[in-house]
């Protein structure tokens, strides 16, 4: 009898399949992250559900749960360490995105001052007075939404944002870099009365939209290029 139950034993609570099968269902209840007690619970009870069970035998169990409680935590670490570093990027993509845009869109405003000054034309004094200074608040404006956004979010998003709002103010933007050319060449073109040029009769900021259309639609590659053809 002792030997039957001893066979019994080892191919129930201390049999190597046994211990790997609850070793694999710990893991992944650990990884679902849904009912993990009682599942720990019930799978343990499982396991020790035969006759005889004998401290080699517990020592399994016990050992294969915890390895099983180990290696399901890790990888639910690892799964949320993953989306957190997919989250993370995302939300700097989307934020650069933001920042490249409205470069871009400064360097349009930029573009189209140039290619009128280029045909001795001029926007009128009123229009370049009025862009420059609604230019002057643009990366404020970024920063400063950047920022409010960030204390008005929780959790990772509020993190990622303060942290990127910050190294917007400590570092500067894009857009902040573009703007001291954008900017330049307003000063010079306002300061330019005396040249001959006239009105062009046309809206600056539809001229500015016009070339923000045209690259958004990849029609201009590259609006570096396009002002340097503009000066032509």
């Amino acid at each position: 009898m002792h030997n039957e139950n001893t066979h019994e034993s080892n191919n129930t609570p201390g049999s190597d399949n046994d211990i790997k099968t609850l070793e694999a269902e710990v893991r992944e209840a650990i990884a679902s992250g849904s009912h993990i007690q009682e599942t720990v619970h019930r799978l343990t009870l499982k396991a020790m559900n035969a006759k005889n069970v004998d401290p080699e035998s517990l020592r399994r169990i016990i050992t294969a749960v915890m390895q099983g409680i180990h290696d399901g935590a890790a990888q639910q670490l690892q799964q949320a360490a993953n989306q957190t570093q997919a989250a993370k990027s995302q939300i700097t993509d989307a934020v650069a995105g933001l920042d490249s845009a409205l470069a871009r869109f400064a360097e349009a405003s930029k573009l189209a001052v140039e290619e009128a000054a280029g045909q001795a034309k001029r926007f009128s004094d009123t229009e370049l007075a009025r862009t420059r200074s609604e230019l002057e608040s643009l990366e404020s404006l970024f920063v400063e939404t950047l920022h409010h956004t960030a204390t008005a979010a929780q959790g990772l998003i509020a993190d990622v944002l303060l942290d990127l709002s910050h190294h917007a103010k400590n570092t500067g933007t894009n857009v902040g870099s573009q703007l001291k050319e954008t900017l330049a060449t307003f000063a010079q073109q306002i300061a330019s009365v005396g040249n001959v040029q006239v009105e062009t009769g046309a809206s600056l900021a539809q001229k500015t939209a016009d070339i923000v259309s045209k690259a958004a639609s990849g029609v201009l590659s590259g609006i570096k290029d396009q002002t340097k053809t503009g000066k032509h």
